[in-house]
């Protein structure tokens, strides 16, 4: 396998789909690695794909919330505006204008073989356009930005070799004007277990949240699933409680739960030194993250900020892009980005 390797000059881009109200198996599966794999010497993009979110979310009110939540939510969770750069997709409406150019190199047959459509159809849902031409408006934000590699695990490589495809196509008709992205792949996403076991999903009913009180974070503990035998086991690391232990405790205070484990610690204790072990390393999170929601006019500045950066980076390239195909603003309609620079 080739070696990918990471350098000063990197651009890096993560989109964030408001699609519902995060858990801790979001946080720990995804949110943490993706704030941790920032490259301070690259440029990292951050951005809340809400037009995506169209695809599925119809509801007006509830996309606003998931919206605010999520903003919110990356933000409690410790992403630094000042490293990265943080926008919403709706802001930078060249993403919208570079979409519409790509749909006219792409092949229809991309769109065909997009896992994404192949699932709908295959379970006999309606599709809409927005579902089918997904990919084109993923390769728009990506490709819009230079970017050098897109942070995905193995399911979701696809949609960035499309959007590698899309660039190549774009290049081979226009010349050498577009950076062809290339997936880098987590070696490992996170399964994080639920109440039962089973992989944390609300679909299962067996989240915990991200930012529940003290107070519901102890009764979703209560509610983990155990049986009448002691929790005695030379490997500790199979027990439920054990592996959510260690995703939020130091190294020393799991080697001293591991042999608590092996000397048969109770089950009612165990879920205690649980809840007080998440629930400090929650704490400053849920309280930044009700901060931010009981006045988001912090967010929104934050968000404003990103926006103008990203379309500083957006209106450049969108430049290139109509120099190569031939169309230029008028002397009256000013810069292609409407004066943005």
């Amino acid at each position: 396998m080739r070696r990918v390797l990471i350098n000063m000059s990197s651009t890096i881009l993560t989109g964030i789909k408001p699609t519902g109200t995060p858990h801790i198996g979001n946080y720990f599966g995804a949110i943490k690695p993706a704030l941790e794999s920032v490259v301070s010497d690259g440029t990292s993009f951050f951005f809340i794909a809400d037009y995506h979110a169209l695809t599925t979310v119809k509801n007006p009110a509830e996309l606003q919330k998931y919206i605010k939540e999520i903003v919110c939510t990356w933000l409690a969770c410790g992403l630094d505006p000042r490293k990265t750069v943080f926008y919403r997709q709706s802001d930078v409406p060249e993403i919208f204008e570079l979409s519409t150019i790509l749909g006219n190199v792409t092949a229809k047959g991309h769109m065909d073989r997009s896992h994404a459509y192949k699932a709908a159809v295959q379970a006999g849902e309606n599709v809409n356009m927005g579902l089918y031409t997904y990919p084109i408006l993923m390769a728009a934000d990506i490709l819009l930005f230079n970017t050098n590699f897109v942070p995905v695990g193995h399911d979701q490589k696809q949609h960035i070799e499309i959007a590698a495809d899309i660039a190549e196509s774009f290049n081979a008709v226009y010349g050498k004007v577009l950076t062809v992205p290339e997936p880098l792949i987590r070696k490992e996403v996170a399964v994080i277990p639920g109440l039962d076991g089973q992989k944390m999903s609300k679909s299962y009913g067996n989240i915990i949240p991200l930012f529940a009180s003290s107070e519901e974070l102890l009764k979703c503990i209560k509610r983990i699933t155990t049986d009448s035998s002691a929790p005695t086991d030379p490997k500790p690391t199979d027990h439920l409680i054990f592996k959510l232990y260690e995703l939020c405790a130091t190294k020393e205070k799991t080697d001293a739960f591991r042999r608590r484990f092996q000397q048969g610690i109770g089950w009612g204790n165990a879920k205690q030194e649980l809840f007080d072990e998440l629930n400090v390393y929650l704490t400053p999170m849920r309280v930044r993250y009700n901060q931010l929601m009981a006045d988001y006019s912090q967010a929104e500045r934050i968000l404003a900020d990103g926006a103008k950066k990203a379309r500083k980076v957006a209106c450049e390239t969108i430049a290139c892009v109509r120099s190569a195909i031939g169309i230029f603003p008028s002397v009256e309609g000013g810069t292609a980005c409407g004066g943005v620079v």
